[in-house]
């Protein structure tokens, strides 16, 4: 366990900010660290897997690769998957489950692709514990294998965390299609106001006017106060058989005992939803930040600056109806206001007059945003957020004027 090869995936436009975090975790460079399409991969041990789970804030999840072969059918699936050594990683007594994956694989079934990966593993186990064989289990399984065709090889990975990294385990209450904490960490880290590379934090006061359920903002505090993104959360490591307990539970001490009482800077969050700014509040204290950020109701057309100059990070509740409330109604294409006006409209002349000194970080599908807002962006980074291409867009507020001079 001295030396593996790990990949963590991530949502595209986040590899090289990944990059830089699981280097400051790590120490590893060069060769050994490889920003790829879709992810990093780096070359550590079984203690530094334990790590990044831990602390990774932009990771999917820590694969561990077991094999990358040439393939050409499911035969060769079967060989490729009965030549690895399950038996050091779970038993048979355990559950598990196969996830696979393609991009211009030349099989025809990915279902029939995964059944014979799945035959290999039961035959193997079979073979050596004496007819004894795991079972499958689809939705809570002891270990999880992970398998990626594309059109020549084929990967096998061992997954260490289980459910994704996204569920740090905090958020209980939420609303509609919550953004994904490993995606509000990438803004924070493309926004400058998170350095993922150095752990520092900026000395800015940081605000998000649409909080919904709080994760920009909770993620932000849990950033100031050093607080590790999978402090309270299981991992699936922990059901394998390489596990040691006293190894994880110095991590966590360690981790731990890096804690800060407070933020260099306060950390502000809105919503026209009283009912959403309640469950933000909840979410914040199961995350121990609840005293390092602000909660409060009140809609983001009206609600003045928190402090003099600062950052706003935001992901708008774009394509749906805005109404004082937090009452969603009506056509989804259209993002309006109560009285029937332009939601992003408002919001940046409102931006304008009240925002003057403050740098506003907005996602979004919609490429013509800056456009309809009538603002001019100096700065546009490219985001997915899943299946859907954004842009994470920067405006730098200047009073009475829709032109301010452009980052450096």
């Amino acid at each position: 366990m001295n030396e593996l090869s790990l990949f963590l995936p991530c949502a595209a436009g986040v590899e090289d900010f990944l990059a830089q975090e699981v280097h400051a975790l790590t120490g590893r460079a060069g060769q050994d660290l490889l920003s790829l399409r879709g992810g990093v991969r780096v070359r550590a041990d079984w203690r530094d897997a334990l790590r990044l789970n831990l602390h990774s804030r932009l990771a999917q999840r820590v694969l561990i690769e077991l094999s990358h072969a040439p393939y050409g059918s499911e035969h060769d699936l079967y060989a490729i998957a009965s030549g690895v050594a399950w038996e050091i990683w779970f038993t048979a007594r355990n559950t598990f489950k196969i996830e696979t994956t393609a991009q211009q694989s030349p099989l025809k079934s990915l279902n029939f692709a995964t059944l014979r990966i799945k035959d290999a593993i039961v035959d193997r186990f079979r073979e050596r514990a004496g007819g004894v064989r795991p079972s499958i289990e689809t939705r809570w399984p002891d270990a999880r294998v992970f398998a990626h065709l594309d059109a020549t090889h084929c990967t096998l990975y061992i997954d260490t965390s289980g459910e994704s990294l996204f569920k740090r385990g905090w958020r209980q209450d939420k609303g509609d299609a919550p953004l994904k904490e490993t995606l509000a960490a990438a803004m924070l880290a493309a926004s400058g106001w998170w350095n993922p590379e150095t752990g520092e934090i900026a000395n800015a006061p940081l605000y998000d006017p649409c909080c919904g359920s709080g994760t920009i903002a909770i993620e932000a505090a849990q950033l100031a106060l050093g607080i590790a993104a999978g402090s309270v959360r299981r991992f699936g490591f922990e059901k394998l058989l390489p596990f040691q307990a006293h190894v994880w539970a110095a991590l966590k001490a360690e981790a731990q005992a890096a804690v800060r009482t407070s933020t260099a800077a306060p950390i502000f969050g809105s919503d026209v939803s009283h009912r959403m700014v309640d469950f933000a509040q909840r979410n914040a204290e199961r995350a121990g930040v609840a005293a390092a950020v602000q909660f409060r109701g009140g809609d983001a057309l009206q609600r003045m600056p928190p402090a003099e100059s600062g950052v706003i990070v935001l992901n708008p509740p774009y394509g749906e109806r805005i109404e004082v409330g937090g009452v969603t109604r009506g056509r989804r294409e259209q993002a309006q206001t109560e009285d029937g006006g332009e939601f992003f409209q408002q919001l940046a002349s409102h931006w304008k007059k009240s925002f003057a000194g403050w740098t506003a970080w907005v996602l979004t599908p919609d490429l013509q945003l800056p456009k309809r807002m009538r603002l001019k962006e100096s700065r546009r980074v490219p985001m997915w957020n899943g299946p859907i291409e954004c842009r994470l867009f920067r405006f730098d507020m200047v009073a009475g004027s829709a032109r301010g001079k452009p980052a450096a």
